[in-house]
């Protein structure tokens, strides 16, 4: 790969070229934004300086390592603007340069004085950077925000070379060149335009027909009016193909980090195909970017939210879950939280916050604490470590039965909170007496009374660990619990949960004889898990209490069949069974916990009471519904109860067992305007913040990741960050231009804007680079040429399967198996295999591939595909000999190459050039030039091919092998033949 810069421009307005080590891009992320700078030309004292252009991006190379957001020596910050100006700041005087303390000590010449220091930075700012400084403080030393941040402006034709000329992609393009000693090249031609435009909207080529059919309608076009209607009515036909939103779904599976499994030691399955399949549908759809964002963060908090709402939200469900034994539950819930914080900030704002989970950010104004209320957002969601992905929702194989399945479930959902609801506001509001308990023991570990409460003491607490606790015995109809955090203070991190998974109530009489108390019901405070109050009563591994951690305290109110009446010298035993587990063999033990009675009758009548008998009985109904569902278990959000939600502290030093101060939800004010409204407090305001007018950010990072499907590389090539330590665009005003039209004039759909820019001159030009642009422009940076990239990992599959005629058209459904290398998939605790289809799902679209984090299909890998255990905003392209050797023995590709050969035998059975003409054409839509055909040709005649596709002029040069018979020698041969064109440059760019 060469230099992204051109080798005639100065090192102070050229873009940063790559360096590489080892196959991958190298770029010091604090020095890139840096060596970007383009200050205005000598002399040129008047003209204006732009802060986030050209003052911040010498401030991150030479001053923020010591005066950052990190480390701020001498109380000095230049991340921050009232630790820069007056009347806070005192290291710059607007208006007067020569008084700025950071420019004298900048061009002092004193060692001891210099900054920055010669230790930190041998080499002293360049005249052309002091000068950038200095007409900066001259022109009042206005502190700007990042560029990204800017509002969106409707551009019009002011201001720019081409005069009065219309905004557009090419009037932009083009005022770039000249600066770059550039010129357009010509259009390309219809075949390779044709087979660009198919690989960016579908992520298919085309095939022979479809190519020949446009050329020729092209040829015939008599004007450009009508070549141009042509090429429109192709675009429309490849927006209209259900194949549009496999190819752009794809896309965003590396951002939502999709796979099958659910990632670390024992990586076990997990069904996420429904999201795939929901967004194959959005996309096909053209679902508008401002409602896809939604219903992916926030769709179960919509008004009347539908299935594929609720669907839609297992974005943030394809976190790892860690299943290994003796994990920390808590620990991996934690780390998912903070991997959708950093995950959404990515994808919809291109920001880098995951350092700031630990410090302050060292480039941007986001503070430390800001991280934890972008937490706070995420905080509150119901789901935990747990082995069945608790909340899912069954997604039946009919689509037809999907709306009725997912209201059931949630109507199930929304009667389990009602009839928890209504019978604990009635039975805690009866008069309660704490119990005094006169003795405690466990089956394990060691039990205190400390008052009107029992404690542990020290020792083990396996699963199914029992508490025993006696006192004497009172008239009741009732027994409540309140289980305490075991600590009072609110900064120190419960160890474990609580939950009370099985209750028994005896009353023993005073020769030791125990009669049974027989239970009739149990209400809980609240409901924030799988399991129901009632399991208590069951002696099941769920009930009451709190998991994986205890965040306050919980209640329960349990509710006698009939009053008890003790004698004299009568005891109440209470056994307590403790069966949840959270971490291995340990169970969430209770560490501390009251008793309390009461003898209201009003508790005994709950039993009989209409209202929960109604709700019951819908229960029951719904419950026998549910269990007949069928289908995949979808992990989804869903947030806690209100009764029971989490407070979110910061995390000290971003230690998530170290708490410091409360923390409200909200988002960094770095990102929002001075006319900002009210604090952003739950998930569904903030992805109608992210997507609204106020946060431009979002509009220009979905133009920016689309302009990169399209072009290779994006307007702002560090996808990932558009803050002050990513690049700098290399056409801003394009790329505002875009992401107005994408919001304003196109209102966030994809198909019409994709439409404008594979219709733009600047997409339709040649790919051919002409020494001129070799020279000027190698990585074609400044678009005065067509793209020219290499397929994606799934392109290059899919192709080969589309050549070949095996593709199977087949849309949606769950994962499949293709056929790859023996011993590749070696399953660590599991005794899951990989089970090779052998009917035509081998032969799915390269999306529908089973995706295992711990061993993903390898040649994807090998393609720079990622192994999605984290969100990737942007692949890098690596090329390695590995490639070639997939490309060349993979068991899918050589099947390919052999079905593409058996094609090229059936359409031209007598000619062994038209059969390889035909091949070279099905898969490149272009004719072969002599060479090519000839050098193909050789290479069938070298595998010693023989005469049922020998030409009479040729034939007698065929030698025959005696151990093989013609046919298939023939075959093989051709089918070599088949695989050498799949390898072709030309077949594996765009």
């Amino acid at each position: 790969m060469g230099s992204d810069r051109p080798p005639s421009a100065s090192l102070t307005n050229r873009p940063l070229g790559r360096s590489h080590f080892g196959g991958k891009i190298v770029a010091p992320v604090a020095l890139l934004a840096a060596l970007l700078i383009v200050p205005p030309a000598a002399g040129a004292e008047d003209q204006a300086i732009d802060f986030s252009r050209d003052v911040r991006p010498i401030l991150n190379k030479y001053c923020t390592s010591c005066h950052g957001g990190v480390k701020q020596a001498g109380d000095v910050s230049f991340v921050h603007a009232n630790q820069v100006l007056p009347p806070e700041g005192w290291v710059v005087e607007p208006g007067d340069a020569e008084a700025s303390l950071l420019i004298e000590r900048i061009k002092t010449e004193d060692p001891d004085e210099r900054m920055p220091p010669p230790d930190e930075h041998p080499d002293p700012l360049s005249a052309e950077e002091i000068a950038v400084l200095e007409r900066w403080i001259n022109q009042g030393a206005a502190w700007s925000n990042s560029w990204a941040l800017e509002p969106l402006r409707k551009a019009d034709a002011e201001g720019t070379s081409a005069g009065t000329e219309s905004p557009s992609i090419d009037r932009y393009v083009r005022e770039k060149w000249s600066g770059h000693e550039l010129q357009g090249s010509p259009a390309a031609p219809p075949q390779q335009w044709l087979r660009r435009a198919s690989l960016d909207l579908i992520g298919l080529p085309p095939t022979l027909e479809q190519t020949r059919a446009f050329v020729d309608s092209v040829a015939q076009a008599s004007s450009e009016q009508q070549r141009d209607a042509i090429y429109a009515t192709k675009v429309d036909e490849l927006l209209a193909s259900n194949h549009f939103g496999e190819r752009w779904a794809s896309v965003w599976m590396d951002l939502a980090r999709y796979a099958d499994s659910k990632g670390f030691e024992k990586d076990p399955h997990r069904d996420m195909w429904p999201y795939r399949d929901w967004l194959i549908r959005a996309f096909n759809a053209d679902m508008p970017y401002d409602e896809f964002t939604v219903k992916q963060l926030a769709g179960d908090l919509l008004p009347d939210a539908t299935a594929a709402d609720i669907i839609a939200t297992a974005f943030h469900r394809n976190t790892q879950t860690n299943t290994e034994g003796g994990t920390d539950d808590e620990e991996f819930r934690v780390a998912a939280i903070v991997d959708r914080v950093n995950t959404t900030w990515t994808v919809w704002q291109a920001t880098t916050m995951g350092c700031v989970q630990c410090h302050s950010h060292p480039y941007d104004a986001i503070k430390n604490e800001e991280f934890y209320v972008s937490m706070a957002l995420f905080d509150n969601s119901l789901d935990a470590d747990l082995p069945d992905d608790y909340p899912f929702i069954k997604v039946p194989s009919s689509e037809a039965d999907l709306e009725q399945a997912v209201a059931a479930q949630r109507t199930l959902d929304e009667l389990r909170l009602q009839r928890n609801q209504i019978g604990y506001q009635q039975a805690n509001a009866v008069t309660w007496t704490p119990i005094q308990a006169d003795s405690a023991a466990s089956s394990s570990g060691r039990l205190k009374v400390v008052e009107d409460t029992v404690r542990v003491a020290g020792g083990t607490y396996p699963i199914g660990v029992q508490y025993t606790v006696e006192a004497s015995a009172q008239t009741m109809t009732g027994l409540r619990i309140e289980i305490f955090p075991e600590f009072d203070d609110p900064l120190k991190l419960p160890a474990h949960g609580a939950v009370l998974s099985h209750l028994q109530v005896h009353l023993v009489d005073k020769d030791g004889q125990a009669t049974a108390v027989e239970l009739a019901d149990v209400f809980a405070d609240s409901i924030s898990g799988a399991s129901q109050p009632r399991d208590a009563l069951n002696d099941s591994s769920g009930g009451v209490g709190e998991y994986p951690k205890l965040n306050a305290v919980r209640t329960a109110c349990f509710v006698l069949k009939t009053a008890v009446e003790p004698k004299p010298g009568d005891r109440l035993r209470l056994t307590m069974a403790q069966k949840e587990s959270t971490a291995g063999s340990l169970a969430t033990p209770i560490r501390k916990f009251r008793w309390s009675v009461s003898d209201d009758a009003a508790l005994i009548e709950l039993e009989n009471n209409s209202e929960l008998e109604t709700i019951d009985a819908r229960l029951k109904n719904v419950q026998d519904e549910v269990a007949k569902i069928q289908g995949a278990a979808l992990p989804v959000i869903q947030s806690r109860p209100d009764d029971a939600k989490r407070l979110t502290r910061r995390f000290v030093r971003g230690n998530w067992m170290e708490r410091g101060e409360l923390v409200q939800p909200d988002v960094p004010q770095m990102f929002r305007s001075s006319e900002s409204g009210d604090r952003i407090q739950d998930r569904l305001q903030f992805a109608s913040w992210l997507v609204s007018k106020e946060n431009p950010l979002t509009a220009r990072v979905w133009a920016n990741r689309i302009w990169s499907q399209l072009f290779g590389s994006g307007l702002v090539v560090t996808l990932e960050d558009f803050g002050s330590s990513g690049q700098q665009p290399t056409h801003r005003e394009l790329l505002d231009f875009l992401a107005y039209r994408l919001r304003e004039d196109h209102r966030w759909h994809l198909k019409p804007f994709l439409k404008e820019v594979v219709l733009s001159a600047t997409y339709r030009q040649t790919n051919h680079a002409s020494p001129q642009h070799q020279a000027n422009d190698p990585a074609n940076r400044w678009l005065a040429r067509g793209p020219r990239t290499r397929l994606t990992a799934e392109m290059v599959r899919d192709q080969a399967l589309t050549a070949s005629g095996l593709l199977s058209p087949a849309i949606g459904g769950p994962s499949v198996m293709p056929p790859q290398p023996d011993g590749i998939w070696q399953t660590v605790y599991s005794g899951s295999t990989w089970e090779t289809a052998t009917d035509d799902k081998r032969y799915r679209r390269a999306l529908y591939t089973y995706w295992r984090r711990t061993s993903p299909y390898p040649s994807f890998l090998t393609f720079d595909s990622p192994t999605r255990d984290l969100c990737v905003a942007r692949r890098i392209a690596t090329n390695t000999p590995l490639q070639a050797l997939v490309t060349l023995n993979d068991p899918v590709y050589v099947e390919c190459a052999a079905a593409l050969a058996d094609r090229a035998i059936e359409q031209h059975p007598q000619s062994i050039d038209q059969a390889i003409g035909w091949m070279y054409q099905t898969v490149l839509g272009l004719e072969a030039d002599a060479d090519d055909a000839n050098e193909l040709r050789s290479l069938y005649n070298d595998l010693g091919a023989a005469s049922p596709l020998a030409d009479s002029e040729s034939s007698d040069q065929q030698p025959h092998p005696e151990d093989a018979s013609e046919a298939t020698l023939d075959r093989q041969a051709m089918a070599i033949v088949a695989s050498t064109i799949l390898n072709l440059d030309l077949a594996l760019t765009k």
